[in-house]
């Protein structure tokens, strides 16, 4: 993605525009930590692979902050991933 928003919000209903805005905050912060952890693998030095890791690891949690936010958006989204969570428990038994 690197800094371009997937969606044309002028052409998304308003009442689904904040749904709208976290899931393509959720892409970007998913995409700065591959990003991050793509050139950690990459680099020699630890220095730098040690700064990249913890960026990354910030990025998920802000990952988690927009999902946190959606779920207050989304009544469906809550839905689905409990049906989620019970589809992988029934395939994994876990």
């Amino acid at each position: 993605m690197l800094s371009q928003i997937p969606v044309d919000f002028t052409k998304v209903h308003k009442e689904n525009r904040n749904k709208e805005i976290l899931r393509a905050a959720i892409i970007a912060e998913l995409d700065a930590v591959n990003l991050y952890e793509q050139m950690a693998a990459l680099t020699e030095d630890a220095d730098i692979k040690k700064v990249l890791l913890d960026i990354a690891r910030e990025e998920k949690t802000h990952v988690g902050e927009f999902e946190t936010m959606l779920l207050r958006y989304d009544a469906e989204q809550v839905e689905e991933q409990a049906h989620a969570k019970k589809e992988i428990k029934e395939l994994t038994g876990k």
